[in-house]
């Protein structure tokens, strides 16, 4: 198989690249710009892997990026609480309908789309919910709207010359994640890190090898017959955590400072409102400490019933909960300043 990925030398990305070329397929991956570890690794062990760079605003580049491809991994995005709307858009969405108009015109066969649970979430808990759950009328950032834009488009875009499907993979982690845990770790030993809530929310996480073993699965599973096709999927472990209460035993485990100090749902979300304003008002691009999106993120609960993906896809939890923690923690200790 030919496979295009978007956004291959990213935590996901990178991971996706190295399944498809140790099983043998046939890889090209479109990136802007920087080698991360893990896509550097990916690299060093699979000569396989095509490198283009070029950016996914690029329609041009995009185009040529997806000739000659069986299937494409959009996984490229912008992604963060805190951002310049125009940013999100143009990455997201416009770039989204460059993929999707690429493909139809380079004759791609199937588009795997990265989606995320936060397309579906608003203010409110979401306690096992599935796919049937509708996309909110508000959100609290440009993200999730954004991605919910560009994932509707993807389904939309299901048709007999081009299977589309879009996953929803939460809250990766796993060894190189380069951006949630070490935050959390660098903010606990600066002694800024405080809960967020009453601490007893659950929430689902999802290891980097299931979350890229999903993506293969969809690929190999999607046509134009296909029970997936057009369709969005949660893939998580199966298995929601307590969200803090999973944090403290990462801190723990990598002598960081334990958490011992919170603040509540109402007094964040009104901090975190008072931050976008400041931030809005002085053209502030670095990311405030607290917005209103990431409070409810922390406080409320997210988590999801994987029904569908077992069914349609074939998706397994191939690495548990347990043993992910574990390469996780193994993972920190060998490279605490990662």
């Amino acid at each position: 198989m030919k496979a295009l990925v978007t956004g291959g030398n990213g935590f996901l990305g990178s991971a996706i690249v190295r399944m498809l070329a140790a099983r043998g397929d046939q890889v090209c991956i479109l990136c802007r710009s920087g080698h991360s570890a893990a896509f550097s690794s990916t690299l060093a062990k699979h000569r396989s892997p095509l490198l283009v760079q070029a950016d996914i605003r690029d329609a041009t580049a995009v185009q040529k990026a997806c000739e000659g491809q069986d299937v494409v991994f959009h996984v490229a995005a912008k992604a963060g609480f805190w951002g310049r709307r125009h940013e999100f858009q143009s990455t997201n969405v416009d770039g989204t309908r460059n993929v999707i108009k690429a493909c139809r015109a380079a004759g791609v066969s199937r588009l795997v789309y990265t989606s995320s649970p936060s397309v579906v979430f608003g203010r409110d808990d979401l306690s096992g919910v599935n796919e049937s759950q509708p996309y909110p009328l508000h959100y609290l950032a440009d993200y999730p709207e954004s991605k919910a834009r560009a994932e509707r488009m993807v389904l939309a875009a299901n048709g007999a010359s081009l299977s589309t499907v879009a996953l929803r993979p939460h809250l990766i982690f796993g060894p190189g994640d380069p951006h949630l845990i070490p935050r959390v770790i660098d903010r606990a030993r600066k002694g800024t890190l405080r809960q967020v809530g009453e601490g007893k929310n659950l929430v689902d996480i999802t290891y980097i090898d299931n979350a890229a073993e999903a993506h293969l699965l969809a690929a190999d599973a999607v046509s134009p017959d296909a029970s997936c096709a057009g369709k969005p999927f949660f893939i998580t472990q199966g298995e929601p955590v307590v969200l803090w209460t999973w944090l403290d035993e990462l801190l723990q485990a990598v002598k960081a400072p334990r958490i011992t100090r919170g603040v509540s749902l109402r007094t964040a979300t009104l901090v975190g409102a008072v931050m976008e304003g400041v931030h809005r008002a002085f053209g502030l691009e670095r990311e405030p400490r607290m917005t209103r999106f990431l409070a409810n993120q922390l406080a409320k609960s997210h988590y999801f019933d994987i029904s569908a993906a077992k069914r349609d896809l074939g998706y397994t939890v191939r690495v548990s909960l347990r043993e992910g923690t574990n390469r996780l923690i193994e993972w920190l200790r060998r490279f605490p300043n990662a």
